[in-house]
């Protein structure tokens, strides 16, 4: 060979090595936007959870969606962007089966301060799905509670059967009546979750309450099903799970802290550990939240709130001790149903004893009159000369009425609770199915604007709930 010949091939050797250097970065590039996730389609249904890849970024539905393109939603939509797509990122969709030993009882992450709640219970026996929207429903209100989902529910995902023989939910459009169960229609099980979905992209999170009074007396509670209650909180787009365990057969022995004991601790603590496991296990970004008993903290030996010390007695005394206690970095949040104690129950200690035990946000009830036991009826401001933060009284049958008001609670949740605690509202349109509160108390309006006002809450406080019709 020449040296001309030599020089020639060098060059030609040295182009290729340019060029193939040159296009690494394409093929590099090409390779970090290969998804593991299943691609977007425009004609899919995709419930809450559910991930897709579209235009080289992976993609979470945080409800229920139909045809809108990830990436054209905004932030507060109903796609949530999880950055460039790596190509290493095994599939999540659909999601996968439990770890065998599921993490349990790590901390629960602490909300901002002042980031405080209003939470409003929906009972759908007096309600239609096409109540559920913002025009009826002020901005101020956090959470909405859908009462109430049977805890032994055999609802499917994807199935969309919302109606009361299997959900539980008694709205109007899937109640039992004496004609027949009444069942969704395809258009009405989309619009309801439309509306759930509108009413999350305002601010407002739906919350599925699972249980209430009528499903706790029989043996539901006994087959409850985590798996499907994920399921269908999921597919309507739900935030959360509330549980309303409000089972009545549990006695507890009233000893110290160490010994103290109920006879269903068990069966409430199985219920808060199966739901977290299963959330946990699915990714399923669902919270947790419960229906604390006003005297559920109470009768524990050698502590403010042993019997003899606290203003009102209970058969049901401390049932909610052990699992608040024990298993509260589970619980979200706690809704305490600080009512129904009659004219001896001071709502304050029913908030510093679940405070005592508990480091999350507790939203201190609120339940428009009348009341279902106890007699007792809400006010709204407190008679004059009224000390708010004076010390409680102690010892049984103090007559605790003028402390009975939002005014009270109000100030007191000011001036010595924490800076992510707030409220909570039994029932939105009570009066569908009772009579109005009574003169001079407390109604869905007045005691959520109050307490709007002067918490304060973000939000509209001139907004207002309709007094619609009854059904």
């Amino acid at each position: 060979m020449t040296r001309l010949s030599r020089t020639m091939r060098g060059w030609i050797l040295g182009f290729i090595a340019v060029l193939v250097l040159s296009m690494f970065p394409v093929y590099k590039a090409q390779a970090a936007e290969v998804c593991a996730e299943p691609a977007w389609s425009s004609s899919a249904v995709y419930g809450g959870g559910n991930m897709v890849s579209h235009n080289g970024h992976a993609w979470k539905a945080k409800w229920w969606t139909e045809g809108e393109e990830p990436g054209t939603t905004g932030q507060w939509g109903v796609w949530e962007d999880l950055g460039a797509c790596n190509p290493g990122t095994p599939p999540v969709d659909p999601p996968v089966d439990p770890p065998v030993d599921p993490p349990v009882d790590p901390p629960v992450d602490p909300p901002l301060p002042g980031d405080r709640m209003y939470v409003a219970y929906a009972s759908s026996w007096n309600t239609s799905i096409y109540d559920l929207t913002t025009a009826n429903i002020p901005n101020y209100i956090t959470h909405l509670n859908l009462a109430f989902v049977r805890p032994d529910t055999t609802y499917t995902q994807g199935s969309y059967a919302f109606d009361q023989a299997v959900a539980g939910l008694e709205f109007v459009e899937g109640a039992t009546t004496p004609n027949g169960q009444r069942t969704f229609t395809a258009q009405q099980s989309q619009d309801l979750r439309n509306n759930i979905a509108s009413l999350r992209a305002r601010g407002t999170k739906a919350f599925l309450s699972v249980g209430g009074w009528s499903y706790s007396q029989g043996s539901q509670w006994s087959r409850f099903n985590a798996k499907n209650i994920v399921d269908l909180a999921l597919d309507l787009g739900a935030a959360g799970v509330d549980i309303d365990w409000e089972s009545s057969g549990s006695s507890c022995n009233k000893g110290t802290a160490a010994q103290f004991s109920c006879t269903k601790d068990g069966e409430i603590a199985g219920i808060i550990t199966s739901l977290y496991n299963e959330i946990q296990a699915r990714n399923a970004n669902l919270q947790i939240s419960i229906a604390g008993w006003s005297t559920g903290a109470y009768y524990v030996k050698g502590t403010p709130f042993e019997e003899g010390k606290v203003q009102w007695g209970s058969p049901f005394g401390g049932t909610m001790y052990r699992v608040v206690k024990d298993h509260g970095s589970k619980i979200n949040f706690i809704n305490l149903m600080s009512y129904d104690g009659g004219i001896y129950y001071d709502p304050r200690e029913g908030y510093e004893s679940y405070k005592a035990i508990y480091n999350g946000p507790i939203n201190m009830g609120m339940q428009i009159a009348p009341e279902g036991s106890g007699g007792a009826v809400l006010q709204l401001n407190a008679a004059p000369g009224t000390v708010y933060d004076a010390d409680m009284m102690n010892g049984q049958n103090n007559i605790a009425t003028s402390y009975y008001n939002v005014e009270t609670m109000v100030n007191y949740m000011k001036n010595k609770g924490r800076a992510n605690d707030g409220f909570m509202l039994w029932q939105l349109w009570k009066q569908r199915v009772h009579q109005p509160a009574p003169s001079g108390a407390a109604n869905e309006n007045s005691a959520g604007q109050y307490v709007c006002r002067n918490l304060p809450l973000p939000g509209d406080c001139n907004q207002t709930i309709p007094s619609l019709p009854k059904l």
